[in-house]
């Protein structure tokens, strides 16, 4: 086996500083994956006898193709400190630190992106950053963006526009600001937000964060750093993620990355790569520690979460295939073995009774009747379902490659309910997508009156570069058209989602409290088990675990609210005691609700 360098040298146009990039990326590749201890991949020296060595010298001694072939050698345990990693070889080990710098995070879009917040937050702790809420004292202002919509994006470009007046007044003090863009819009415009905007300084992809600190420190020296490689297997399953706000009651928690679904309209398999899932015992891990720390909810987290599959012990790949929602179909070939979304659901649920468990965003094909059985059975799963249409019409569905027709759609909503009575049900819809006709948007009307969701949400379309839309169909529906449809289905969405909501009235909600409400003082508000918004008058009230014990609700207490109105949007009602999941089935009964009139 010839060195390394041999290699390298034959690159012979690449600067030096790129080629310590590919040195040091190799090198961590190598003991990440290679099994074998930091001797047998060794460190480049910095110097010998007090003098630097040049970058030739460093890459000699450096290891060879050998090292890189998994069975070159037997595995052996791995170091005992594993996030201690050598800086590349253009770096310093005080270079990759923080150093108390203070960091201001500002999150858009998805919940995906509040989580990826939480993660790149944890990572940049560990590293010596400090957190701040104040822009203006920030020495490095980070973004997580979204690429889902064009104005998702022109949002990002707004702000580095309003930030560019703040860094041209830092530029000459002491410690400049640095800014980075992290994400979906990092991911899917890379060059062109280095070349439009110089005043920003990183990239990172959604899978890039653990790179971060190197990243910082190539922006310190004044250069622009960029690392928007996709992975097929990053899932952060070692990082815990911090939570941002102390007064949380609950949080969201990430179980799989990437989606393989390729819609035609959609940009997410190009801005954050392949389907793959968590093992299981990590996500298990983190709702311990979410419920030690006193969290009542927990939503799991996934581009297409109820296509989990953990396939990370040999033990888990059986040869059973997939189950999917009759009727319906995928767009990549079936997939066999692994630990799947049920039981994964069910180990989650048995952790705290306590304990609220959501998930989010789903993708229809994926709800075998095993799922919406535990979802019948268990108090602690919500029973909200989010059921993506994005239109009603099978013709469109077809250009969409959605994988159903609006008859198998209308057939599984019929299905849910009849196996989970009185489930909550919301959904997202696409006005004027390429080639929609007039009967298609009526026939999405249609099917916003027939199932009446209790949530939605609505959008124009708007085309991404890189999907099957924009390289197959004509984006032929005129703007004023897109904002004719999608205000005429909002309008009927309001009107039914406020008929179906109004079915609570008169009944008891568990609600559990997140605090006061943002319209009113003297309101609490918090969600019911629908994750509708339910709004109440702060007073006291009996404690039903303390008989004769008055009370106030607390964020992250469970109250029971008899419902007196609805809209579209919330319910409110008067708050009738204090109680506890476990117990709060008994109070909801009509012969109790009969005693509170």
């Amino acid at each position: 086996m010839q060195p390394l360098q041999h290699v390298l040298r034959a690159q012979g146009s690449l600067r030096q500083g790129t080629l310590a990039s590919v040195s040091w990326l190799l090198l961590r590749n190598c003991r990440a994956h290679s099994g074998l201890p930091s001797t047998a991949c060794p460190s480049p020296e910095r110097q010998e006898d007090g003098v630097p060595k040049d970058f030739s010298s460093r890459l000699a001694t450096g290891p060879t193709f050998q090292h890189f072939l998994r069975s070159a050698s037997t595995p052996q345990e791995k170091p005992s400190s594993p996030e201690v990693e050598d800086p590349p070889p253009y770096l310093t080990v005080d270079e990759l630190l923080g150093r108390q710098r203070k960091v201001y995070l500002e999150t858009y879009g998805c919940q995906m992106n509040v989580n990826d917040t939480e993660i790149a937050w944890s990572i940049l702790q560990k590293s010596g950053y400090l957190r701040t809420s104040n822009l203006q004292e920030a020495d490095v202002i980070l973004l997580v963006t979204c690429s889902i919509r064009e104005k998702a994006e022109q949002t990002i470009w707004n702000r580095l526009h309003q930030l560019k007046a703040l860094k041209t007044k830092r530029s000459h003090s002491r410690v400049p600001l640095r800014i980075g863009i992290l994400g979906c819009m990092a991911e899917r415009l890379k060059e062109e937000i280095l070349n439009r905007e110089k005043m920003v300084d990183l990239l990172a992809g959604p899978d890039a964060y653990r790179d971060l600190p190197r990243l910082l420190a190539l922006a310190e020296s004044g250069q622009q750093a960029a690392n928007v490689l996709l992975s097929l297997d990053e899932t952060y399953a070692d990082v815990m993620p911090v939570q941002t706000s102390r007064s949380a009651t609950s949080a969201f928690v990430s179980i799989m990355r990437g989606c393989d679904n390729m819609c035609s309209y959609c940009i997410v398999p190009f801005t954050r790569g392949r389907e793959r899932s968590r093992p299981v015992a990590s996500i298990l891990e983190e709702v311990r520690k979410l419920s030690g720390q006193g969290l009542k909810e927990v939503t799991l987290l996934g581009q297409n979460v109820n296509s989990f599959r953990d396939n990370s012990e040999v033990q888990f790949n059986n040869a059973v295939p997939t189950s999917l929602s009759r009727g319906f179909t995928t767009n990549y070939k079936t997939k066999q073995g692994g630990l799947r979304f049920a039981h994964l659901l069910d180990q989650v649920s048995r952790v705290d009774p306590e304990m609220r468990i959501r998930f989010t965003s789903p993708h229809p094909k994926d709800f075998p009747d095993e799922v919406l059985q535990l979802i019948h059975e268990r108090d602690n799963i919500c029973k909200q379902i989010h059921l993506p249409a994005q239109s009603g019409s099978s013709r469109v569905l077809e250009a969409m490659h959605r994988g159903y027709s609006r008859e198998a759609y209308v057939e599984l909503i019929h299905h849910i309910r009849e196996s989970i009575p009185g489930v909550s049900l919301s959904s997202d819809f696409i006005a004027g997508f390429c080639g929609e006709t007039e009967e298609d948007h009526l026939q999405t009307v249609s099917l916003l009156r027939e199932v009446q969701y209790n949530m939605g949400f609505l959008f124009a379309y708007s085309m991404r570069q890189k999907t099957r839309a924009y390289h197959r169909l004509q984006d032929d529906v005129p703007g004023e058209v897109k904002i004719r449809r999608l205000e005429e289905l909002i309008t009927v969405f309001r009107e039914e989602a406020t008929t179906a909501n109004k079915t609570s009235v008169g009944s008891a909600q568990l609600v559990l409290v997140e605090g006061l409400s943002k319209r009113s003082a003297t309101d609490l508000c918090g969600r019911n088990d629908g994750n509708l918004k339910v709004i109440f008058p702060d007073t006291e009230m009996e404690d039903v675990s303390n008989p004769g014990l008055r009370v106030r609700a607390q964020p992250g207490d469970y109250v029971l609210v008899k419902i007196t109105s609805a809209s579209s949007q919330s319910l409110k009602g008067h708050v009738l005691c204090r109680t506890t999941l476990k117990d709060s089935s008994a109070y909801c009964s009509p012969g109790w609700m009969a005693t509170q009139s």
